[in-house]
């Protein structure tokens, strides 16, 4: 296959390359394209010929994805839905309304905000609402975010944050692994798999030192990386976990878990709401903190 002074593929040649890869035949790829047979098949080839690789196999009449294939289809997925994404906003701004772009953590998100996200929509019914998942600090000045809602220790020094909740964790576990009513003493937890959160594995540590208890040496349990898996694994029966309180509401009201020791932790973290400094600031997003300013009062 010939080299190409360019190797940028074209739009329309990764959709065929997804769509190929995700139906295995370029007859439905092409259906599900709305093109001809012909069409998706010439841009495989350009693709192909563009990088100089073999992006299919053909086995039983079916394509299969070569080495290359796979390598390119992943980052093919992330590229297009970016795209889909932009545009989704633009068309937002051509409306006339306006876009809120918040990074908040991911339980935080799933558990808490956006279930309570309708009553600020509906009294802001021409604001649009871009939520990101993230662990991570952002950084404003290389970012299109408005705002952020994280731990304040994750905030940068040239942001201005707003105390939301403080945190509090409370011991829970599936009525599968523990009976439902059953209160457990320090010393029973040694029987138990602790589930552990990865991004901060202090947490244990700290629960049993402000029992006055002595923290287990080995603990036994899974290891996650965030409270949604905390969660979900927790609801799996995998082991006790400890949950920030606003995190747990919906599981224990569903008796999917339920609170196994009386003891609450009181950890040194907060949520804030972190504004970037040096840029002006929206009429939207000043709505917005005042919103959930008051929403944390009654939370």
């Amino acid at each position: 296959m010939a080299n190409r002074s360019n190797h940028t593929p074209s739009i329309q040649e990764l959709r065929a390359l997804v769509y190929c890869s995700d139906l295995g035949s370029v007859s439905q790829a092409a259906d599900a394209l709305n093109l001809t047979q012909s069409a998706v098949s010439r841009s495989i080839r350009t693709l192909e010929d563009r990088l100089g690789v073999l992006l299919f196999h053909r086995v039983r009449k079916r394509l299969i994805l070569s080495d290359a294939g796979r390598a390119l289809v992943h980052d093919a997925r992330d590229i297009l839905a970016v795209l889909e994404r932009s545009a989704k906003m633009a068309m937002a701004f051509g409306k006339g309304g306006d876009v809120l772009r918040l990074a908040v953590l991911p339980t935080f998100a799933a558990t808490w905000l956006i279930p309570r996200l309708p009553s600020f929509l509906d009294a802001h019914p021409d604001v649009s609402i871009d939520l990101a998942s993230t662990l991570h600090p952002i950084d404003f000045t290389d970012s299109p975010f408005d705002g952020a809602i994280q731990r304040a220790a994750l905030a940068r020094k040239d942001t201005d944050v707003a105390h939301l909740l403080d945190e509090q964790l409370i011991m829970v576990a599936a009525p599968r692994l523990v009976a439902s009513g059953t209160i457990l003493s320090t010393a029973d937890l040694a029987t138990y798999p602790l589930i552990q959160l990865a991004t901060r594995p202090e947490l244990w540590n700290d629960w049993f030192i402000g029992a006055d208890a002595t923290p287990i040496e080995r603990t036994q349990g899974p290891r996650v990386q965030h409270f949604d898996m905390v969660i979900s694994a927790a609801q799996a029966g995998l082991g006790i976990a400890l949950l920030p309180t606003i995190f747990a509401e919906q599981a224990l009201a569903n008796g999917t878990l339920h609170k196994v020791h009386p003891r609450i932790l009181q950890s040194n973290a907060y949520y804030a709401l972190i504004r970037p400094k040096a840029r002006a600031q929206s009429a939207t997003m000043d709505a917005f903190a005042t919103w959930l300013q008051a929403l944390v009062q009654t939370t």
